[in-house]
């Protein structure tokens, strides 16, 4: 069994349904310290979370970034084998995490470990920003790792994160940035009234229901050469009390997934706009999870895209698509973020698995693109 495989079981063994670390964290911080890298343990609330960092304090730092929590299993009954108890058939290894993303996060340690015995005076800098937040409210987590980082000056230069990015197989697809997530939570008062007197009521559902068409069927933009179009999608809608009645409030979640070419104050002006042409008595909330970053084709890029080919064989898609991730906060920071994982078809499924073999492509990928990018 190779060591990246052997570590990767060992992560999957431990229940680490977020916001729980569940010794994921120790495990890797003690192969890190061994290794020679200084480690910070940093838990913030109930999270636990650490940086580490290996190599010249004034070289340019590349940064790993992962999580080792998960989310929760579903039914038991469902899975085929227990969910923390690895298994491995016809070459597809089966655990909660194995693809999303304990895979990812032992395929980093192994690939750094073998760098740094073969380079052990390596002249780039080496760091590691793991959370165990990333499945859950994201609050305690990276976000406030890098407000503490920022804080006593630290920086990274360019960051791989271990997200499960692979569509159909490993290193097809690279992302190079995400669009913007928010939410807005949306009430519309009404008069609750007897369903047979109308006219002593006023529907909410009623008043609510030209604005939802339009906010529907607005074309906010056409997207550009790196993002797809701006998104309004609704998420729950929840009125009424019963038959006979009229509700008096309507309760509506909605999302925007957006790119740059909008900005937060743009969609929220827009959709208040919309509302009170429309003549509604509304109470809304927003929740900004995420604002849009992106990676202009550069050093990383290239990087992560000549060790993906020397590996597979595969020349990848540099993409934008899908949800939101933790490199919305590092971003900020001016570092150039990739993400490149496994397969990412069963993440958060029952029965989530991993092709065995791409886990130790994934550590050589790592190990290579380390290679190219340190000056020595």
């Amino acid at each position: 069994m190779s060591p990246t495989l052997d570590l990767t079981l060992d992560l999957i063994r431990r229940a680490s349904i977020s916001p729980e670390d569940a010794g994921c964290q120790s495990v890797m911080a003690a192969r890190l310290a061994a290794a020679g890298f200084t480690v910070t343990p940093l838990p913030f609330g109930p999270v636990e979370n650490f940086w580490a960092t290996r190599g010249p304090a004034d070289a340019p730092t590349l940064c790993f970034a992962g999580h080792t929590d998960v989310v929760p299993t579903g039914p038991l009954e469902a899975w085929t084998t227990p969910p923390f108890e690895p298994s491995i058939r016809d070459g597809v290894l089966y655990g909660r995490g194995a693809a999303d993303m304990k895979s990812a996060l032992a395929a980093m340690v192994t690939a750094t470990e073998s760098f740094v015995a073969r380079r052990p005076d390596h002249r780039i800098r080496l760091a590691y920003l793991i959370t165990s937040d990333e499945e859950g409210p994201s609050i305690e987590g990276t976000k406030k790792v890098v407000e503490h980082l920022m804080s006593v000056d630290e920086q990274i230069t360019w960051c791989v994160i271990g997200e499960p990015t692979s569509d159909r197989v490993l290193g097809d697809t690279v992302k190079i940035g995400r669009r913007g997530s928010m939410s807005g939570i949306l009430t519309v008062h009404g008069i609750q009234g007897h369903i047979a007197y109308p006219h002593l009521a006023d529907n909410p559902v009623h008043r609510f229901a030209p604005a939802l068409a339009e906010l529907c069927g607005h074309h906010w933009d056409d997207g550009n050469a790196h993002f797809q179009p701006t998104s309004f999608q609704v998420a729950t809608i929840q009125a009424g009390t019963g038959v006979n009645v009229i509700p008096g409030e309507l309760n509506v979640r909605f999302n925007f997934r957006f790119c740059p070419l909008q900005t937060v104050g743009s969609l929220q002006s827009a959709t208040r706009e919309i509302l009170d042409r429309h003549g509604i008595r509304y109470t809304l909330e927003w929740k900004i999870s995420g604002l849009p970053f992106y990676t202009p084709p550069g050093r990383l890029s290239q990087a992560v895209t000549q060790a993906i080919e020397t590996v597979t064989g595969i020349t990848p898609e540099l993409s934008t698509s899908g949800g939101t991730s933790d490199g919305r906060f590092i971003a900020p920071m001016g570092a150039e973020v990739v993400e490149i994982g496994v397969v990412n078809a069963s993440i958060h499924k029952i029965d989530e698995h991993v092709n065995v073999n791409d886990v130790d492509k994934l550590a050589r990928i790592y190990e290579q693109l380390i290679d190219r990018l340190d000056p020595g």
